[in-house]
C-alpha cells in the first residue's frame, strides 16, 4: 500500500486535532505515516497519540535548528523525508505556517500544490473557493501531490498503528536560517474550548450592537460548554479579538452544533462555518442569508431570545 505523509501540529506535548483529521483522510490515499519536525525530544512525546490514530511509521527529524527557525528549515526537513520515503501524496494542515511550508515542499521537489482541500481522494481533491460558493476537483499532474486539508473537514477516527520510529538526519542550507525567532509568547487560554476544535459553537454578530452586550453571547456559550466565536464585523469594530472570528479570513469551524446569534450571514462568513453538523439562526431579519443554511431558525430579537435560549437551557441542565 502506498505511503501518505502527514506532517505533524502539536503544542506542549500534544498533537492537535488537525493532525488526527489528517491521518484519517491520509487513509483514503493508502498507509498513513507521521512526520515530526521540531526540537530534540519532540517525538517521544507524541509518539503513543500519533499510534492511536493509525500512523505506520512516525518519522523523526529533530534540531536545535529547526526549533529555532522559521518555517523554512520544516520546508527542508520534509523535503528529506519525502526523498527518503517516496510516499503517494504528502497532506499538511491549511494553517498559515501549514500552506508555507507546503508550498516550499512542493518547490522543492518539483510537484504542485494545492491548497485549503476539503476532501481528497485518488483522484484528486475537492476544495472549496470563492467564500464557499464554488466547489472544484483538482489533481496535481506532475509529481508527489503536496495537499493541504482545511480543518475540521474530517471527523478523526482512532485505528491503531504501529508508529514505527524512522529517524531522518537533515542538514540544513544557510538560506533556510535566514529568518530566526527571537522570541515567543503564549497566548492565554480561557476554560473554554478553543474555538478550531470545540464540538458546539456560540457566535455573535453585528446584531448585538455593541461591545458590552457580548456577554449575552458568552453566557449562552458558557451554559452549553461552548466555544466563543465572532462575525467579522464584530472583530472589525474592536469588540472581541481577531482569534475568535469566524470565516474566509479567520477560523473555519466544523462543530456539532453552530448557533448563530445577530448574524446575517455573509458569505465571508458562511465559509468558516456551513459545514457544521446542525446550524441554529437567531435574527430579528426574516430575509437574513443565514436563514439559508440554518437547520432552525428563530426570528426574533436576540436580547430576548438569547437570554431566554440560555435559562432553559441551565434549568434543563439543573
Amino acid at each position: 500500500m502506498a505511503e501518505v505523509l502527514v506532517l505533524v501540529d502539536s503544542a506542549e506535548g500534544t498533537v492537535k486535532k488537525s493532525t488526527f483529521e489528517l491521518l484519517t483522510a491520509a487513509r483514503a490515499l493508502g498507509e498513513p505515516s507521521a512526520v515530526v519536525i521540531g526540537a530534540p525530544g519532540t517525538a517521544a512525546a507524541l509518539k503513543d497519540q500519533l499510534a492511536e490514530y493509525g500512523a505506520a511509521k512516525v518519522y523523526v527529524v529533530e534540531s536545535d535548528d529547526i526549533a529555532g527557525y522559521s518555517v523554512a528549515p520544516a520546508a527542508e526537513a520534509l523535503a528529506a523525508v519525502v526523498e527518503q520515503a517516496a510516499p503517494s501524496a504528502v497532506l499538511v494542515s491549511s494553517s498559515p505556517e501549514g500552506k508555507e511550508v507546503a508550498a516550499r515542499l512542493a518547490f522543492k521537489i518539483g510537484s504542485g500544490v494545492l491548497t485549503d482541500a476539503v476532501a481528497v481522494d485518488a483522484d484528486g481533491a475537492t476544495q472549496s473557493i470563492f467564500g464557499g460558493g464554488v466547489t472544484v476537483q483538482a489533481k496535481v499532474s506532475t509529481g508527489v501531490p503536496v495537499i493541504t486539508v482545511r480543518p475540521n473537514s474530517f471527523a478523526p477516527e482512532a485505528s491503531a498503528g504501529a508508529a514505527d520510529e524512522v529517524a531522518v538526519s537533515v542538514t540544513l542550507s544557510d538560506a533556510a536560517k535566514a529568518a530566526k525567532i527571537t522570541d515567543r509568547v503564549v497566548e492565554e487560554k480561557g476554560s473554554r474550548p478553543q474555538l478550531s476544535d470545540a464540538s458546539v459553537v456560540v457566535s455573535g454578530g453585528r446584531g448585538i450592537g455593541k461591545a458590552d452586550n457580548f456577554s449575552i453571547i458568552e453566557d449562552l456559550a458558557d451554559t452549553l460548554g461552548a466555544a466563543v466565536g465572532a462575525s467579522r464585523a464584530v472583530v472589525d469594530a474592536g469588540w472581541v479579538g481577531h482569534q475568535l472570528q469566524v470565516g474566509q479570513t479567520g477560523v473555519t469551524v466544523s462543530p456539532q452544533l453552530y448557533i448563530a446569534v445577530g448574524i446575517s450571514g455573509a458569505i465571508q462568513h458562511r465559509a468558516g462555518m456551513q459545514t457544521s453538523k446542525t446550524i441554529v439562526a437567531i435574527n430579528k431579519d426574516a430575509e437574513a442569508p443565514i436563514f439559508e443554511l440554518a437547520d432552525y431558525g428563530v426570528v426574533g430579537d436576540l436580547f430576548t431570545v438569547a437570554p431566554q435560549l440560555a435559562e432553559e437551557i441551565k434549568k434543563r441542565k439543573g
